[in-house]
């Protein structure tokens, strides 16, 4: 196990995400990458997370491309639970990527929020867009 263990929560289809496993990789890690569309989701599991981000279900959860509207959890009445347990049923209605390092719990959105998660940075990174990211 790493001495810096890094657990990086991915969707391979999200470019965000896909730039943050390779941000963290740059920088000299080797994350623990953990596929959530095909492992899933517990529900004790995403509030362990959202306790650590110090963030609700609601902060987390991802309207666009899910089906988050047809659901009902866009609507403001709907309570944590509710959204927890469709979260579970349905994992693409979680935000990508999430990040756990030693220190903290990030949704790293955009990309580059992962480098405050890190205790070194890559010496430079472009994202697959072709973007330069800023590292000093």
């Amino acid at each position: 196990m790493s001495e810096f263990p890094i657990t990086i929560f991915h969707n391979p289809a999200c470019g965000t995400s896909r730039n943050t496993v390779a941000m963290v990789r740059a920088a000299g890690y080797e994350p623990e990458v953990v596929e959530y569309l095909q492992a899933g989701w517990t529900k004790p599991q995403l509030q362990e997370l959202l306790a650590a981000m110090g963030a609700t279900p609601r902060d987390i959860l991802r309207g666009k491309g899910t089906p988050a509207a047809e659901l009902g959890l866009l609507e403001p009445h709907v309570g944590d639970d509710a959204i927890l347990d469709a979260m579970v049923a349905h994992p693409i209605l979680v935000n990508r990527p999430i990040v756990v390092t030693p220190k903290g719990v990030k949704l790293s959105r955009p990309s580059e929020a992962v480098l405050d998660l890190l205790d070194r940075k890559p010496d430079s990174f472009t994202k697959e867009d072709g973007e330069v990211v800023r590292l000093a």
